[in-house]
């Protein structure tokens, strides 16, 4: 113990349908510090940061602030204290405007019988210019990209005055810029005596970012390391209870028949594309914030209307106008906000991961539950699912393994084309190893798959091509061979022929 120290909680248990979430662990973050909590999906951590913030009560164990015992069981009371979190899943409104999701509840804002837009606005643009949201605070949420409704939900945090910020995967959806301007918010709380508690799976940005590092392990907490006394490795194996194999690269062959021929796709969001994909092949998609990545995704799946172009499936026109169309040509997608648009959080496990193809389990209007329990066993043993039962609800599921039951939705129905829109956001390193391989399966089937990722070096690593958007335009594609780092953000920032000689483009613009 030491007069530093900020928070500290003890022998914190959580149980959920007699499933212990938490077992006895113990945290403790100093005034002024990064402070990293990491482990794999279903290892505790989102649950230890809800019970700090107050959105969730722990069933055994003290929270000690400042010292003082201290009984935290709502987030007003967490707010009270100086403690705000920013969830995975955001907690925003998106009805609301962005300075209205801002404002409420904030007990930092000054009530007056009458709301003021103006004020609201000039109130709410200093913490909006720290995270770098250039939008007016009168906009809408709901006509954001998730990315920036993180940032708003950052901003928000920041407007609260908190001496404990709890961030829970905070840049899972962020590009590299907007990482980048986190990080230096982060930098001026922590020079300001603010704690930062940083939730994620990112161990590059946690050695980069963070003080110190505890890992938990189902439940319980294993140890704490500060970044500069340990190193990836032993982190790693701390979370998984085991060192982690090297997985060799593997390679595999890509046929020249095109599944997916794409021709001057145009939306409110994205202008004259055009693309092709290739019969088991892995197209990466890559840009900055903004630029129309999953609004790619949206177009291809029957979310947005197209204002003109063409879509052809081996060789065949076809009319994507609804996600129903979408499944019947073949296309199926991987969204990249799981909880609207991805699953159905009150159904169970079973029912969210066989729904696309309940047909293939009925006989009589009957569903065949032996039938459909097998289909389902098969592709959540591919995915390491944690789940304590296939009928419990989804929503009762980490973050992470939400994200498998999805993707075990989509490998059930085995479409000619998938749409993965981050399919890696909030899961663990091994999971992620795992999904990696997943994909390459699916591709060796002959599968045509269209990754989209704000990670470039799962990008490069995965995929046969790249194909990198510019506000909405495609700016290019690279050849697997090709593609760098430096080379995408080139074509990403639209910065090729101002710093040198432009790549070679395959299938994109001139």
């Amino acid at each position: 113990m030491t007069t530093n120290q900020l928070l500290r909680a003890e022998s914190i248990s959580k149980h959920y349908d007699g499933i212990a979430a938490l077992q006895g662990a113990n945290f403790s973050v100093a005034k002024g510090e990064v402070h990293a909590l990491v482990g794999e999906n279903g290892a505790g951590k989102s649950t230890l940061a809800r019970i700090i913030a107050g959105a969730t009560r722990a069933d055994g164990g003290r929270i000690f602030f400042e010292e003082n015992e201290v009984s935290i069981a709502s987030p007003l009371d967490a707010q009270r204290l100086g403690i705000a979190i920013i969830f995975q899943e955001l907690d925003l409104f998106p009805h609301l405007t962005i300075a209205e999701n801002i404002v409420i509840g904030n007990l930092k804002l000054e009530r007056h019988a009458f709301v003021s837009r103006k004020e609201l606005d000039r109130w709410c643009q200093p913490f909006l210019d720290q995270v770098g949201v250039a939008d007016n605070p009168r906009t809408a949420l709901a006509n954001l990209p998730i990315a920036r409704m993180q940032l708003v939900a950052i901003a928000r945090a920041l407007s609260l005055d908190a001496r404990l910020i709890l961030m829970d995967e905070p840049t899972s959806s962020l590009s590299d810029d907007s990482v980048e301007r986190l990080f230096s918010t982060v930098n001026r709380l922590k020079q300001g005596g603010v704690s930062v508690v940083f939730v994620s799976h990112k161990l590059k940005e946690i050695f980069r970012i963070c003080d110190t590092i505890t890992v938990l392990r189902d439940g319980s907490t294993i140890g704490t390391r500060t970044t500069q006394s340990t190193d990836a490795n032993e982190i790693v194996t701390m979370m998984a209870g085991r060192p982690l194999k090297d997985r060799p690269s593997v390679q595999r062959e890509v046929s020249n028949d095109v599944l997916l021929s794409v021709s001057q796709l145009t939306t409110d969001r994205i202008q004259n594309i055009s693309f092709s994909l290739r019969r088991g092949e892995v197209l990466g998609v890559a840009g900055l914030v903004g630029a129309g990545r999953s609004e790619l995704g949206a177009a291809l799946f029957g979310f947005r209307q197209l204002i003109r172009g063409e879509i052809q499936i081996s060789g065949r026109p076809v009319r994507i106008s609804s996600p129903r169309a979408a499944i019947g040509a073949g296309v199926g997608m991987l969204p990249e906000d799981r909880k609207l648009q991805g699953l159905m959080m009150q159904m169970s496990v079973l029912e969210n991961s066989t729904m696309a193809v309940l047909r293939r389990y009925q006989s009589w209007g009957i569903i065949r539950r032996k039938k459909e329990l097998a289909a389902m066993e098969t592709v959540h043993q591919r995915t390491a699912l944690k789940a304590s039962s296939p009928d419990v609800p989804v929503s009762t599921l980490s973050g992470g393994n939400q994200q498998k039951v999805l993707l075990a939705k989509w490998l059930l129905m085995e479409p000619g084309v998938l749409f993965l829109d981050d399919p890696t956001r909030g899961i663990d390193v091994a999971a992620k190893a795992d999904v990696y391989e997943i994909i390459h399966a699916a591709a060796s089937r002959g599968m045509g798959i269209i990754f989209v990722s704000s990670e470039l070096p799962e990008l490069l690593q995965c995929c046969d091509r790249i194909m990198v958007l510019h506000e909405g335009r495609n700016a290019g594609i690279l050849e697997g061979a090709q593609a760098t780092q430096e080379s995408i953000m080139v074509l990403a920032t639209a910065t090729a022929r101002a710093t040198g000689p432009r790549p070679y483009l395959h299938d994109g613009p001139e």
